[in-house]
């Protein structure tokens, strides 16, 4: 099957899941994790009308933003960010979707404050407690969205999770579930609205349930791209 295939199969099934569950499907963003596919791939996706696309490692990220060279795409960077790299950031990205600490906020607000510009911000949450996973525990959650408000050069927009590789889609609910109920709450604790806008959740086997749980943004890789080849 090729990419513009795929592609169409993939959208016209989000639209169809957010139509079954009452919602509009103009709310869900996709993001295309192009990790390890080439420049090629993303120009195909480009020329089909596609604007986001998301990258997990720095290195890799700059060899295509600035070989690609087009302000028209909007660039996700969907894994964790290593504090020494945050200075390559505001050249390269406007979204960010793994926050987890206040010294990582720091160093995003002040690089890109200094670089004229501003970054998108979700905060990532891990709801396994398991050792080594990225993201901050929930009940870590208000402070550090509370410690956002304010910042300069960046812009709380939501919060992102992660859950463990799912056997069946239904694997992945109470995680998303819980994420949707944790927005809710902070809102209720004093986030306004509109830094809490957006829920980053749902990747190529789980994305149904995401969308059915409220997903404002997808992460997908392979059901758009295909298997990658590492």
């Amino acid at each position: 099957m090729d990419l513009r295939k795929r592609y169409e199969d993939f959208m016209e099934s989000v639209r169809k899941r957010a139509e079954a569950c009452g919602r509009n499907p103009s709310e869900i963003t996709v993001v295309a994790v192009s990790k390890t596919f080439p420049v090629e791939a993303i120009l195909n996706l480009f020329s089909l009308g596609h604007r986001d696309f998301g990258e997990n490692y720095i290195q890799e990220a700059r060899r295509k933003i600035e070989e690609i060279n087009s302000p028209r795409i909007r660039w996700h960077m969907v894994g964790s960010l290593q504090k020494n790299k945050a200075k390559y950031m505001p050249s390269l990205f406007q979204w960010f979707h793994a926050l987890d600490s206040i010294e990582l906020l720091d160093l995003l607000s002040d690089r890109f404050e200094k670089a004229g510009k501003s970054l998108n911000l979700l905060i990532q949450v891990d709801f396994t407690g398991k050792e080594g996973r990225s993201g901050v525990k929930e009940e870590e959650v208000f402070e550090l969205a509370k410690a956002c408000l304010g910042k300069k050069g960046i812009s709380l927009r939501g919060l992102m999770t992660l859950p463990p590789p799912p056997s069946k889609p239904e694997d992945s609910r109470p995680f998303f579930r819980r994420l949707r109920e944790l927005r809710d709450e902070c809102i209720k604790s004093g986030i306004p609205q509109e830094f809490m806008k957006e829920l980053s959740m749902g990747m190529s086997d789980d994305f149904e349930v995401a969308i059915e749980e409220g997903a404002t943004i997808l992460r997908i890789g392979r059901a758009i791209f295909g298997e990658r080849n590492v």
